[in-house]
């Protein structure tokens, strides 16, 4: 999400991703991934800086708190765990006998995303168990601690059972018996008033040899990456047969659907006035690697519901570290729930990314690639830069470019938004600006190199710029940002200030076409901005943020604008703020895509309830009114010839 300061984000600060996604200034997540113990007792005993004032998700609405080890001490542990495995290695070898040559078991759990619900947090575990050895392995148990007033809100691919303060999760159906050379995934969700460690969970086998194995949670789908993953490739672009039952068949990709600009509106190839309005469903950003809520409903299902709800466009978050992962050929492991999705079960996150594009264009939907953080991290976006100590701005514009240039031919991506929320105050360091100069921290002259970078592969793509945080009041006295004192300067939600557009506009050259500027806004529920201050009006809202922020853009007619992110709770104070953005992007028209479609967006809830399955109605009916459609309610999509959902027409039956 955005926000000068976003509070609820800071509530998220325990939420905890992938080890091997970490950022700086934010916490290294929990994560077991020690040698089994073998006993066979029935029981084992465990062993025993605030985030941004932003919210995001979850993930984005989560946040992460300050890291507790240097990547240096992270690579003296990893040494110290390779020296513990070989030498149980050796002992192995040694007292097996007959046996030596037996291979291992590894076993890893993972804290995954958190977040909020009242005053305590939900806290996501990911486990895996791959079965290396020559046995089928039928009887494993994880126990962990944990406070026991704890409640347990979902779980797949496990049973589990509460013995005092100690969690105890078995198999299920599924995952009893691990066959050789194969692995099993499981996950579980619990409501707990104390922090949850995955570092302090035990892993019991009976009669089993076992050995650390970390990286087999997330390489076991690897072994045939590349050729799945061209494999894969071509079903997306040339169509085909799904195996779900929820699939819709794939038409081949098309290249008659891009679309332009024309001074403050965006129109198709044939210069008719199109309407984007869209949601976000964040994911794989911020370490789950596909879209978050998977871990219990099914993909297929969801997909097929924006489409049919009148959502004519999906904005993706994602991390500039996950694609340059994908494009050097590693593919960090998807968590999904493998029951309900058994479909993708045997696909990297590169190829379900792919089946994704495909199921949006069988439900004439399209897809904003939004860049929303550099390293994959659920609170990866509370960096103010676009590139970090992990991601350089070479590693950054290298991700556009191989985005840009991979689905040039599939119109289903048609747009980019360059960036989620540059953002940083005047006494912060690094922070992002807007100026004339060709500073590395400028972010309009960053958005230009960025901008030409996509277009130059793809030069059909819309290209979406957000906004920074703070602008000079004076550019004459400051307009170099030389002044630390805030009182120098205009405020305004993460990416949502756009007052430098009016001085230095972004200049795409011959791809000006294709420029749109992307603000944020949200309402006092995120942050109790200065314009929320006693009675507001709508009209007060345009005097005090708005217009000088952004909407002069539009009235202008300099570009067209699409809000990227807006949204919340439908309850006071937000449902006021909430009211009159509906009535300002009714009224004009904005192009926008609502915050959002997770239910664990911590400060604004989303559009499903907390199963991902059943749709908030209240707050659909209400974003129901901006959504593309015609008189008599059909949802009008932006594909020429596939109709959007099962509710909905195509762009030629409505023109």
């Amino acid at each position: 999400m955005t926000g000068t300061k976003k509070i609820t984000a800071a509530l998220l600060s325990l939420c905890l991703i992938w080890s091997s996604f970490s950022l700086t200034g934010c916490d290294q997540p929990d994560e077991n991934t020690s040698l089994p113990d073998t006993r066979s007792s029935d029981s084992s005993e465990a062993d025993a800086e605030e985030s941004e004032e932003e919210d995001d998700e979850d993930g984005s609405s989560s946040e992460a708190d300050e890291e507790n080890s240097s990547d240096d001490e992270k690579d003296k542990d990893k040494e110290k765990d390779k020296d513990k495995s070989d030498s149980k290695d050796k002992s192995a070898d040694k007292n097996s006998g007959a046996d030596a040559d037996t291979k291992k078991i590894a076993f890893t759990l993972k804290n995954g995303n958190s977040w909020p619900e009242g005053n305590i947090n939900i806290y996501q575990l990911d486990g895996t168990v791959t079965n290396n050895q020559s046995e089928t392995i039928s009887d494993w148990k994880v126990t962990l601690p944990v406070n026991k007033d704890i409640d347990v809100k979902n779980s797949w691919g496990l049973t589990w059972e509460l013995d005092g303060s100690t969690l105890i999760i078995k198999p299920d159906n599924n995952t009893g018996n691990i066959l050789p050379n194969g692995s099993i995934n499981f996950g579980i969700q619990i409501a707990s008033p104390e922090d949850i460690s995955a570092k302090e969970a035990v892993f019991t086998a009976k009669n089993t040899s076992a050995s650390n194995n970390a990286q087999n949670g997330q390489n076991n789908n690897n072994n045939n990456n590349n050729h799945n993953n061209n494999q894969n490739q071509n079903n997306n672009q040339n169509g085909g047969q799904t195996s779900s039952p929820n699939a819709k068949e794939v038409p081949a990709p098309s290249t008659d659907d891009w679309l332009y600009v024309e001074k403050n509106k965006i129109v198709d190839s044939n210069g008719k006035e199109v309407w984007l309005t869209g949601c976000n469903w964040f994911g794989y950003n911020t370490g789950t690697n596909i879209f978050d809520g998977l871990w219990n409903a099914d993909l297929n299902t969801s997909v097929n519901a924006i489409a049919d709800h009148g959502f004519n466009l999906i904005r993706i978050p994602i991390s500039t570290e996950l694609v340059n992962q994908w494009e050097d050929g590693t593919y960090p492991q998807a968590n999904f729930n493998q029951a309900t999705n058994s479909y993708l079960v045997g696909m990297n996150s590169l190829e379900i990314f792919n089946y994704v594009i495909g199921q949006c264009r069988a439900n004439g939907m399209k897809i904003m690639i939004d860049f929303h953080c550099a390293t994959t991290n659920a609170a990866g976006h509370n960096y103010p830069l676009w590139c970090d100590d992990k991601i350089s701005e070479k590693d950054y514009i290298r991700a556009l470019e191989w985005i840009a240039s991979t689905y040039k031919d599939d119109d289903t991506i048609i747009a980019i938004d360059l960036e989620n929320e540059p953002h940083g105050k005047p006494d912060e360091s690094p922070r992002a600006k807007w100026d004339d100069s060709k500073d590395s921290d400028n972010w309009k002259y960053i958005a230009e190199k960025a901008g030409l970078a996509v277009l130059n592969k793809n030069p059909n793509l819309l290209v979406m710029v957000e906004g920074i945080e703070c602008y000079p009041t004076d550019t004459k006295k400051n307009g170099n940002y030389k002044s630390t004192d805030k009182s120098d300067y205009y405020f305004n939600w993460w990416g949502g200030n756009l007052r430098g557009v009016a001085d230095n506009p972004v200049d795409l050259g011959k791809y000006n076409n294709k420029l749109v500027y992307s603000p944020h806004d949200y309402g006092p529920t995120v942050y109790e901005q200065p314009w929320f201050e006693g009675s507001y009006t709508f009209d007060s809202l345009m005097d005090d943020c708005w217009r000088d922020n952004w909407f002069y853009i539009y009235e202008q007619k300099k570009a067209p604008l699409l809000i990227g992110e807006w949204g919340g709770f439908m309850k006071e104070p937000n449902l006021t703020w909430m009211t009159y953005c509906r009535k300002l992007i009714k009224e004009n028209k904005l192009h926008h895509t609502f915050w959002c479609f997770n239910a664990n967006s911590g400060d604004t809830g989303g559009l499903v309830l907390d199963d991902f399955t059943t749709w908030d109605k209240d707050k659909y009916e209400f974003v129901k009114e901006v959504l593309w459609q015609t008189d008599d309610g059909k949802f009008i999509g932006l594909d020429h010839q596939i109709p959007l959902g099962e509710n909905g027409i195509s762009l030629s039956d409505y023109h």
